[in-house]
């Protein structure tokens, strides 16, 4: 039995510990990021290895939208799944993981500006989510983007596989590629120490891009063009950089920052509000008219331009109130190195 003194003592000394051990709002913000990733990378590689399983046994006249249409169905669904799941840490995994970033995520154009490929189905030259939806949706691209691609070197008509061969190709090296990579970049961010320029300055990153998503839709090159599925992207990047900013926001207040959190937290909510605003996951209707160097009044009063002139002013560092602005003073503030 321990006296009371002895109680007394030990008592003091716990006190003391847990003292000199208060929480650091730093170490605290890493962790609920980290734990976040984690969390996200297990729903990514859950997502590409149920759209792998999906697919279609390989037979002799390979498989389509229309034979195969469940099937298809299906590969879509969890193909939407890993979007979803990726673009909400998009932000910190691509500057931590460049090389799988640019495998996993790289458009076609992109893919292509290192060379030709002739084979849609094999796992060289164009690779990723996004090679994989060009063939999901090879019957539904929108005529923009036909047009933008088709005047591509190297470009070759996207197609459903049409034989035993391009079916197996499809499952066993392009979708099996593209679990690999994901898995090896959830397995590669397990024992990494995040520091506070990748959690908060990569979403900061992120959230700067998405003036330029809305952009390239002007000419058939944004992100998830085949699948018209942009804005679900641009949906996932926000509510993924909020959340990874609600991890920084305790220590931002700590600081004397609550002025700055409450600002930040008043532009996700119109950014989140502008989304929500418009039907469905693809972004609004490119005016015919459209000059992005001098819209005009009208373009600039449809849905598109409204939306285009909101992040556009929303992602200007320039302009105090926008959300990159006023996330770049609470880098500041926290004295945390925004990333080139």
């Amino acid at each position: 039995m321990s006296t009371p003194t002895r109680t007394c003592a030990l008592l003091l000394l716990a006190t003391a510990c847990a003292s000199s051990e208060a929480p650091d709002p730093e170490r605290e913000a890493i962790a609920r990021v980290k734990q976040t990733v984690t969390a996200r990378l297990q729903d990514l590689a859950d997502a590409t290895q149920a759209l792998h399983d999906a697919a279609p046994a390989p037979d002799a006249d390979g498989w389509n939208a229309t034979a195969d249409a469940d099937a298809v169905l299906a590969m879509r669904g969890h193909w939407a799944d890993a979007r979803d799941a990726y673009e909400s840490i998009e932000g910190a995994i691509a500057v931590l993981f460049p090389d799988l970033d640019a495998a996993t995520d790289e458009r076609y154009d992109g893919f292509l500006g290192e060379g030709p490929d002739d084979d849609l189905f094999d796992d060289e030259g164009v690779i990723g989510v996004h090679a994989v939806e060009r063939i999901l949706w090879a019957d539904a691209h929108p005529a923009w983007v036909v047009e933008f691609e088709s005047a591509l070197p190297g470009y070759q008509a996207a197609a459903y596989p049409a034989n035993a061969a391009q079916a197996t190709a499809f499952r066993d090296a392009l979708t099996a590629r593209l679990v690999r990579d994901v898995q090896t970049m959830r397995d590669d961010f397990e024992p990494l120490a995040l520091d506070s320029a990748a959690a908060y300055g990569g979403v900061l990153g992120s959230m700067a891009e998405q003036a330029e998503k809305v952009s390239l839709a002007a000419t058939g090159e944004d992100e998830s063009r085949y699948a018209q599925y942009t804005l679900a992207d641009m949906r996932a990047n926000l509510a993924g950089g909020r959340e990874v900013f609600e991890a920084f926001e305790p220590w931002l207040r700590e600081m004397g920052g609550d002025d700055i959190a409450d600002d930040t937290a008043a532009q996700f909510d119109t950014i989140a509000a502008a989304y929500d605003a418009i039907d469905g996951d693809a972004l609004p209707q490119v005016p015919a008219t459209w000059d992005p160097t001098a819209p005009s009044a009208e373009d600039l009063a449809t849905p598109y331009g409204t939306l285009w002139q909101l992040l556009q002013d929303q992602t200007d560092p320039a302009k105090d109130s926008g959300v990159v602005s006023r996330m770049s003073a609470g880098a500041d503030l926290l004295d945390i190195p925004v990333l080139p």
